[in-house]
């Protein structure tokens, strides 16, 4: 399919928005529909926020093909791909409710101010029904809670924090990707048999809600099979060049440096890490050895041989060979010459998951949609059977634990798998203390 046979796509400019506020336009208080932008044609517009710009754009371009495909794949184009292996088979091909797909994009640049506005545009001047995106959980939550306001569904992007299904949570806003406490129970086991479980760790931590949890995770997971946390030290979002804050690492007597950092960032901290040698380093009679909880093709491409060896997790991995995950690399693969990230993953799967939701409810109403994902499980998705867990909104599924390859054979074939942590290892109760306060509260229709 040509991009023309596309439906219609706006590329906002947030910067000709009237502020970010949340002040209600008359869309939204409007006795005229049952709910917020109800859709009154033969079409119904979707908006897809992600970061065009900032120290995530490569994530959200490769955000933003997911999000086209799978309009394609929902409009009855292409392959159909994963709604072919969806154990829900309430998707026929002919949009949503009989209803064209369209969709608009702004820009979140990674700022919450920004991916507020753009949203607040799509839902108030293109009235869009649903939005999704964005690479930041700072930016997931901000965004979230703009839209349980607005009285639309938000279905999160590439959000870890624990806080977006934790302090953050609304009853409008759902998360297929995982989160922060996942990545450290799954990695800590790994790390301690690969390292031992005497290791002095050293903690850059990106300053803001992702990168605090992240950390908090991976300390309380690590501590409780004997490691030491030296330091933990904030790094800003905006940061380029990480010298500064690799120096100190040498003089700490830390072994082990965590860097809690994603994108562009972790690009940069890596590679000045490995130019002062630390991979060269031996510290406590140990060699030396550097952690990025939170992984994507992607980032390894973007630091290259830096990253052999170096352990992980990711949410979702292409070359998984799961009937689901085949059929989305071929997709994806046979459209853009190049397989998938785990951003692309999860945005193709949340947006044929909302569509299935407002199918199997028959109606575009917000608190339908709710009811229909919670509690709701469903597998052929690309990480086995699923759950969407209903106190949360979280999703429930396996996590990945990679590693950079040692022998990459191409620029994609960067991270190879070394475990399947099973959900069981991943699940906490609601009330964990990495999860307390906040409140769901009720579904807001909005109008």
């Amino acid at each position: 399919m040509t991009k023309s046979n596309f439906t219609r796509r706006g590329v906002l400019r947030t910067g000709a928005v009237a502020g970010a506020g949340l002040s209600l336009p008359t869309i939204f208080t409007s006795s005229a529909s049952a709910f917020t932008n109800e859709p009154q044609g033969g079409s119904v517009t979707l908006g897809f926020n992600v970061p065009q710009s900032g120290p995530y754009a490569d994530e959200g371009a490769d955000e933003l093909r997911a999000y086209e495909l799978a309009v394609e794949h929902l409009n009855g184009g292409g392959d159909g791909g994963m709604m072919n292996t969806f154990s829900s088979k309430a998707l026929r091909g002919n949009g949503i409710l009989g209803k064209k797909v369209e969709y608009v994009t702004g820009d979140t640049q990674t700022k919450s101010d920004a991916a507020r506005a753009s949203a607040k545009s799509m839902i108030e001047k293109d009235g869009a029904v649903m939005i999704t995106g964005g690479s930041s959980s700072g930016v997931a939550v901000a965004v979230q809670a703009l839209c349980q306001e607005a009285g639309v569904i938000f279905m999160a992007g590439l959000t870890h924090s624990n806080d977006t299904t934790g302090k953050d949570k609304r009853a409008n806003g759902f998360r297929h990707f995982f989160n922060s406490y996942m990545s450290g129970a799954a990695l800590a086991p790994v790390l301690a048999n690969a390292y031992g479980t005497d290791r002095n760790a050293y903690h850059l931590t990106a300053d803001y809600n992702w990168g605090y949890t992240t950390e908090e995770a991976v300390k309380d997971s690590t501590e409780a099979l004997g490691w030491n946390t030296v330091a933990a030290v904030k790094t800003p979002l905006t940061q380029t060049d990480f010298s500064s804050y690799i120096a100190p690492v040498l003089q700490s007597g830390a072994d082990t440096l965590v860097l809690n950092h994603y994108g562009g960032n972790m690009v940069n901290s890596l590679t000045n890490a490995v130019q002062f040698g630390l991979r060269d380093k031996v510290v406590n009679n140990k060699d030396f050895q550097i952690i990025v909880p939170l992984y994507s093709r992607l980032m390894a491409r973007g630091a290259g041989a830096n990253v052999k060896g170096i352990f992980g997790s990711t949410n979702w991995h292409w070359s998984l060979q799961d009937e689901g995950s085949k059929a989305f690399v071929r997709s994806f693969g046979t459209k853009y010459g190049f397989p998938p990230s785990q951003a692309a993953h999860t945005c193709y799967v949340q947006t044929l998951l909302y569509a299935d939701a407002v199918e199997r409810a028959g109606s575009f109403n917000p608190c339908a949609v709710v009811e229909a994902l919670e509690g709701y499980e469903f597998d052929g998705l690309g990480n086995g059977k699923t759950l969407y867990r209903a106190e949360d909104h979280q999703c429930f599924k396996d996590v990945l634990v990679v590693k950079g390859k040692e022998n990459p054979t191409s620029e994609f074939d960067l991270l190879e798998i070394v475990e399947v942590t099973p959900v069981e290892q991943v699940t906490y109760d609601p009330n964990h203390p990495q999860f307390q306060g906040g409140s769901l509260g009720s579904c807001n229709p909005g109008a």
